[in-house]
């Protein structure tokens, strides 16, 4: 199986890059994250921005099941597997991943580069005052990062023509170097999609909870919870709630189809050879 290039995927990138392979219908990149930060700070320097996509299972599910949110997704010029599920199915395809890639993780990965490289982050989404107080964790932990600035959109701003010029105008005049968009999928990839034009060689993250995390409104799963996939669970027990049915009604049915998916269609390729 041939997994060098995906036919859907952008035209535009920075650099080669390593194999993509389908999981559902979304193309995912055999990429780890220090070459997803190695790959803005070669991007930065030749003039080319691009957008990252943090494909978890739930991500998966939504563009596998609808093919305007699969050409959304598949404009991204980087697919990085955020979720267990998703690294299990796409090495069942054949794809050689070390680890996932995560929003959470991502968010002080690409900060990190960014100080290094002297370019400036904007972050847009959480609730007001989260986005500022994230930035200045950031911000001292990373000296040198220039934080361009912040924004809290109003809720169903994006329902709104004005809504939606006023939050791509606030970034537009800020000028970052990288955006983090933690408005959860799909909003943040449309918002980013009508910020890119604005902004061509700026780098874009859709990093869904990942700015509130970084606030330190809620911490992450234990190393070794995250290593068994067990993460999801983790979060489901902090927010019951609001997680409860995307999770185990939604989430959950789709991994284990798509796992057993990718299982039968590797045997299958294993009798024929």
């Amino acid at each position: 199986m041939d997994h060098s290039s995906d036919e859907n995927g952008p035209k535009n990138r920075a650099i080669p890059l390593a194999p993509r392979a389908r999981v559902g219908a979304v193309g995912i990149d055999a990429i780890t994250e220090p070459e997803v930060a190695e790959h803005l700070a070669r991007a930065w320097h030749d003039g080319l921005g691009g957008m990252i996509v943090t494909a978890n299972v739930d991500i998966v599910r939504a563009a596998t099941r609808d093919p305007e949110l699969a050409e959304l997704v598949a404009g991204a010029e980087l697919v990085v597997a955020d979720g267990m599920p998703v690294v299990w199915a796409a090495r069942l395809g054949g794809l050689r991943l070390s680890d996932r890639v995560t929003g959470a993780s991502l968010v002080f990965t690409l900060s990190e580069v960014a100080a290094r490289e002297g370019r400036s982050v904007f972050l847009l989404g959480g609730e007001p005052g989260v986005a500022e107080a994230a930035g200045e964790v950031l911000a001292g932990r990373y000296p040198g990062l220039r934080v361009a600035g912040v924004y809290a959109p109003p809720f169903g701003f994006e329902r709104l023509s004005a809504g939606m010029a006023e939050t791509v105008e606030k970034v537009r005049a800020a000028a970052p170097d990288l955006v983090f968009v933690g408005l959860g999928f799909p909003k943040q990839e449309r918002v980013i999609a009508a910020l890119r034009p604005e902004l061509p060689h700026a780098w874009y993250l859709g990093c869904g909870a990942a700015i509130p995390m970084a606030a330190g409104q809620f911490r992450r799963a234990p190393d070794r919870i995250q290593r068994v996939g067990g993460e999801w669970l983790f979060r489901l027990a902090l927010e019951p709630r609001r997680l409860v049915r995307r999770y185990l009604r939604d989430d959950l049915p789709f991994a284990l189809r798509l796992l057993a998916g990718a299982a039968w269609h590797r045997l299958a390729a294993g009798r024929r050879s």
